[in-house]
């Protein structure tokens, strides 16, 4: 899209079939030099000595002899001779080498000289291998041919690419290396993507949308003294619609919209990517007011200084330089508003954030439950559903989801119902697409032994019971013990609350019901497998994050050693040897703590770890219905979002239902 050409025009595009003839009449010139070059370089004659000749002629090796220009005589060999010499001589090899000739050639002073010796010769061999010898005058075409045609073929070739190169055509851009390579999106081809097809990022757009108006409405702000801002940065997780919220401004705005990746200006070649930034804002205020979109832009707009070699020529800081005086150096025009995207706003330099270039930063965070509510009305309403579908049940079961993932989740759920051959999708098709993206794909077909089996389902049975009675855990789903994606061969699946702040006992909860597997594998089989490796690496940076980031140990006290603008790849630690050697002796306090606290819990509840293993080896799901009617109610109940959510929708309507009646948890059973 970036020549502009509108779709809608009905005049056809010139066609490049003389191009192509052009090309093709290239080609085939080059094939038919080289085929004339290789077959007669394939015959070409070794070059030997008079004395030689006279030595092949007296053993009565020799065919044939020509002497040409009377400057050169060909020799051709008897193919019953032309091993012995090849072998000798190191004869040229050739597909043509035994059929033709000459297979030598030698130079003489004189024609009168060389009968003479010639015939002094004959007179010794024998008359059966008397031979003659002829004499031809040659043109030199041939010969011109072959060193002129490479020459002047090569001289139409480079003629032929550099018009096409210098035109943009197809072939090459190297004489256009330092263009920009934005795409440009006008009233001729405009985006169909609007902000009606972005959900779940009221307050985002609300921010753009203000842009927009100010292009499309400036005497509205001016007239109060406002001034627009120079650039918007989005900053989010990945998935979470950045770049969609950007197509949507395409959209929405009745003005040019240039969009590019931050790798488009990153080249070999040095200077080009300050070229590309220079070009692209000369195009853009030709077309001003008009929008610039830069996604990725932390691969440009890296913090400068870091890992620079003294001394040496960074080309990537010199295209931050280009973009930092063209967005707000001396000479800027208005009317050229940039958006750029980015999902590590922590290592771009300080300079680009600055009010003036960047004057807002737009966060877009994982949607909540509203937001996912939103996103799913929007990924469903191209779908065929049932009406069993809940989307305020979607939206409870997929806490922590980006909006690319609710996508993908509303795709695989058509996918699997199109696989069990549905008229409609249903809400079993949604709850084994949801567990298809958190575990992965399932592998009935698995050959699992009996014996971990049985481990796999005691393992998964004390991450429930764990849970189920220590009072700050999240609710529990689902348990199953079917495998999953790589190596998980049975997984839990809890539903967390909308929180954003954690408490020391919230956490501490979460570190024991974590432990639950393997400490349900202790106390069985009074031995302990593998199968704990995610749960061990969980909940030791758990633990770590108590102790060193978060202060809350009583030994470290309230100190954080944590820097969010340190490089992830630093080799020095903000603290000393025997700090780090405290915090790895209250890590193991801690870690040992929730251990034995989950020990003393799962010994006590011996007979529910039972029960629960059972039914899993016979069903091999269960969910959390079928928990309360195995081992009873939950002790400390507690609201879910989910029912928090109903029952505020309920009063807000007037409604006398409860939340309770509405469970988010599927009816099914296994």
């Amino acid at each position: 899209m970036s020549n502009g050409i509108n779709p809608n025009n009905k005049k056809a595009p010139k066609s490049n079939n003389n191009n192509n003839y052009q090309f093709w009449l290239i080609a085939v010139l080059i094939v038919l030099i080289i085929g004339v070059t290789y077959l007669s370089r394939g015959n070409a004659a070794v070059e030997i000595t008079q004395r030689q000749f006279e030595k092949m002629l007296l053993a009565g090796d020799i065919q044939e002899v020509i002497v040409v220009d009377k400057e050169e005589v060909e020799v051709t060999l008897k193919k019953e001779a032309i091993n012995k010499y090849s072998s000798q001589l190191e004869l040229q090899k050739s597909p043509l080498a035994s059929d033709r000739g000459p297979h030598f050639h030698f130079r003489i002073i004189s024609p009168d000289n060389f009968s003479e010796r010639f015939e002094q010769i004959q007179q010794k061999v024998d008359d059966e291998n008397r031979i003659g010898f002829r004499t031809e005058k040659r043109s030199n075409f041939t010969n011109m041919l072959l060193n002129w045609g490479f020459f002047f073929l090569m001289i139409i070739a480079i003629w032929y690419l550099s018009r096409r190169m210098i035109g943009g055509g197809p072939g090459g851009q190297i004489f256009n290396i330092g263009k920009s390579r934005a795409a440009l999106f006008d009233a001729d081809n405009k985006v169909k993507i609007t902000f009606n097809d972005v959900a779940g990022l009221d307050e985002a757009k609300e921010e753009i949308k203000e842009i927009v108006d100010f292009l499309k409405n400036p005497t509205k702000f001016t007239n109060l003294g406002g001034k627009i801002p120079k650039g918007a940065l989005l900053v989010g997780p990945p998935g979470t619609g950045k770049t969609l919220l950007a197509k949507a401004v395409a959209g929405e705005a009745n003005v040019p919209f240039f969009t590019l990746s931050g790798s488009d200006f990153v080249e070999m070649f040095v200077g080009v990517g300050a070229a590309r930034v220079r070009d692209l804002f000369r195009q853009a205020k030709e077309k001003a007011p008009c929008i610039v979109f830069i996604d990725e832009i932390d691969a440009i707009g890296r913090m400068r200084g870091r890992g620079a070699m003294p001394g040496a020529n960074d080309e990537r800081e010199n295209t931050l330089n280009s973009l930092l005086v063209e967005m707000d150096g001396f000479g800027t025009d208005s009317g050229v508003i940039i958006l750029a995207a980015t999902n590590r706003p922590d290592v771009l330099d300080s300079a680009l954030l600055r009010p003036g270039r960047f004057d807002r930063q737009i966060s877009i965070d994982k949607p909540d439950i509203l937001g996912r509510e939103a996103i799913f009305k929007v990924h469903l309403s191209p779908l065929k559903l049932s009406d069993n579908v809940d989307i305020k049940k979607l939206a409870a079961q997929t806490p922590g989801f980006a909006g690319a993932e609710i996508a993908n989740v509303c795709n695989e759920a058509a996918l699997i119902a199109a696989r069990k051959d549905k008229k409609q999708v249903e809400m079993d098709d949604f709850q084994d697409a949801i567990d298809r993206v958190i575990g992965g794909l399932e592998k009935k077909n698995k050959i699992i032994m009996p014996e971990e089996k049985r481990t796999v389902a005691y393992h998964e049975a004390g991450h429930a019971v764990a849970g189920w009675f220590l009072e700050h855990a999240d609710p529990l789903v689902k348990v199953s013990i079917v495998p999953r994606g790589v190596a998980a061969l049975g997984y839990a699946q809890y539903l967390p609350r909308e929180q954003f702040l954690y408490t020391t006992e919230q956490l501490f909860d979460e570190m024991c019901m974590t432990l639950g597997g393997r400490v349900a594998e202790e106390i069985t089989f009074e031995k302990i497998s593998t199968g704990a490796l995610s749960d061990l690496e969980r909940i030791t940076k758990m633990a770590y994050s108590m102790v060193a980031i978060y202060g809350m140990n009583d030994k470290i006290g309230n100190i954080s050693f944590y820097d969010s603008k340190q490089s992830e790849y630093a080799f020095t630690k903000p603290y000393s040897e025997d700090t780090a050697k405290t915090i790895d002796e209250e890590v193991r306090k801690l870690i040992d703590k929730a251990y034995q606290h989950t020990k003393e819990l799962l010994t006590a509840r011996r007979k529910e770890l039972e029960i629960i293993a059972q039914e899993l080896l016979k069903r091999e799901i269960i969910f959390q219905n079928d928990l309360e009617d195995l081992i009873g109610k939950r002790p400390s109940e507690r609201q879910t979002s989910y029912e928090q959510y109903v029952k505020s929708v309920q009063e807000k309507n007037g409604s006398s239902d409860t939340a309770k009646e509405d469970s988010v948890l599927p009816e099914e059973k296994a």
